[in-house]
């Protein structure tokens, strides 16, 4: 038969152990080619991207040629690819043997082209840059290059355009994690320390992460704990349920923060982003919590405290209510002090009836009520001063007391004023610190993903 007759013309005086030229000052010149089958791992942590690839090379073996004339117009024919010269083509990347299929033969055409072609798993180094995760784009290079043969023995070329290379994802499964982008090609020499150059033949694989699930379930669940952190805010400062709300809702941003580490892309070289945003995040609700303890420690002053300073009455009830428009609590503290001054009076007006001695109009019952007196006094005047005086002192102290206790209310009411405006003032400064906060970071992140 013509394929076995070919074969053995080919092989029956072939030497592999040399490079396949009948002069030894000529070049091979390999042509090679990259696709990009799928995107397996990438590992953050050891810096390692594993990807399937589709490589292709030829180049031209002298003395496999025939006529096709002498074997039945054959032009083509599969050999054993141990039985050829093949080049000694490597990866500089590799970190680890992937498991790739073995694929024995190689086509040769009857003017001495070998094509080479094979499916390869590549495990290699990259520099991952993890700091706009979940919105990163990563750029790994495949350097193709011959280990032993400098380029006056094997050169490289690109088997296509580079064009056709670059936008080629034809055979890519896009369904992962990660997309393509594009992949660059670029021919250069290197040399180490003055020797002999070897051509290298780059590839630059450009891939970009999906951020849907990261943003479903990382940036959504703390935005909505950050969101109920704002609105916490509107519970009454004096109630005492703002502090227990504000502590849960730290309680479970730390549980939910435990849960997504595991998540979270880990290496020795920096911190994402989102970490630092998670932090940021966790420090504004230990701010809000502090800003809570504060608030309800001034509205619940019970123990006698000195007045609200002058100071502090001109500018957070004075000027702090003008520019923050809160005039309606100002003009509410005015109707509590007016109904406080209101009640004061009256029970002065209780004591003051207490204690003072019934006065007559009529002179007659003057008379009579003075010689009653008289008598009642010349009688027991003993016991009567003992008792009356024991009933001033009784009336005095209660008199003493709600007066102390007005003041306690009055000292209180004052603290109260201020710490609502103050509540509304840090309010209004936490809101506008977290709105700046996440504008800022939507927009780098914004920019990146269109970068």
């Amino acid at each position: 038969p013509a394929l076995r007759r070919l074969c053995h013309h080919l092989l029956a005086h072939y030497q592999k152990g040399t490079r396949p030229v009948r002069d030894w000052r000529t070049t091979t010149n390999v042509a090679i080619d990259l696709m990009v089958y799928a995107i397996l791992s990438v590992d953050e942590k050891n810096q390692v991207l594993t990807t399937y690839i589709w490589y292709r090379q030829h180049w031209t073996d002298e003395f496999l040629k025939w006529d096709p004339a002498h074997f039945d117009n054959l032009t083509q024919i599969s050999l054993p690819v141990e039985s050829i010269w093949v080049p000694d083509i490597h990866i500089n990347e590799f970190v680890d043997v992937g498991k790739s299929p073995h694929v024995p033969y190689v086509y040769v055409s009857h003017h001495g082209e070998v094509q080479n072609l094979k499916p390869i798993q590549v495990m290699t180094s990259c520099s991952l840059d993890i700091y706009n995760f979940p919105f990163d784009v990563q750029n790994c290079s495949l350097t193709f290059t011959s280990w032993l043969h400098h380029i006056r023995d094997i050169n490289l070329s690109l088997w296509r355009q580079p064009e056709l290379v670059k936008f080629d994802r034809s055979i890519f499964m896009n369904q992962g994690e990660w997309e393509l982008l594009y992949v660059l090609s670029h021919f250069q020499e290197f040399s180490v320390k003055s020797s002999d150059s070897y051509a290298e033949m780059k590839f630059y694989v450009v891939i970009r992460r999906r951020p849907l699930f990261y943003t479903v379930s990382l940036l959504l669940p703390s935005i909505f704990l950050m969101v109920m952190d704002i609105v916490g805010f509107y519970l009454p400062p004096h109630s005492g349920e703002r502090v227990s709300f504000k502590i849960t809702l730290l309680l479970g941003y730390s549980v939910f923060l435990i849960i997504v580490s595991d998540t979270l892309p880990a290496t020795a070289v920096g911190t994402p982003l989102i970490g630092i945003y998670f932090v940021v995040c966790m420090a504004l609700l230990v701010i809000s919590l502090t800003e809570t303890i504060l608030i309800v420690r001034l509205v619940h002053k019970q123990d006698l405290q000195p007045h609200v300073p002058e100071w502090v009455k001109h500018l957070l009830l004075e000027r702090a209510t003008i520019l923050l428009c809160i005039r309606d609590r100002k003009k509410l503290g005015q109707s509590r002090t007016q109904s406080l001054d209101t009640s004061r009076q009256v029970v002065n007006n209780d004591s003051t009836a207490k204690v003072t001695p019934y006065v007559c109009e009529d002179p007659r019952e003057c008379g009579a009520a003075g010689g009653m007196r008289s008598a009642l006094a010349f009688a027991g005047r003993t016991e009567g001063s003992a008792a009356l005086q024991e009933m001033l002192r009784e009336t005095t102290a209660i008199r003493q007391l709600l007066e102390k206790r007005e003041e306690f209310r009055d000292v209180a009411r004052e603290w109260l004023q201020v710490g609502y405006v103050l509540d509304v003032l840090l309010f209004r400064v936490y809101l506008a610190a977290v709105l700046a906060y996440s504008i800022t970071l939507g927009t780098l992140w914004s920019v990146w993903r269109d970068a």
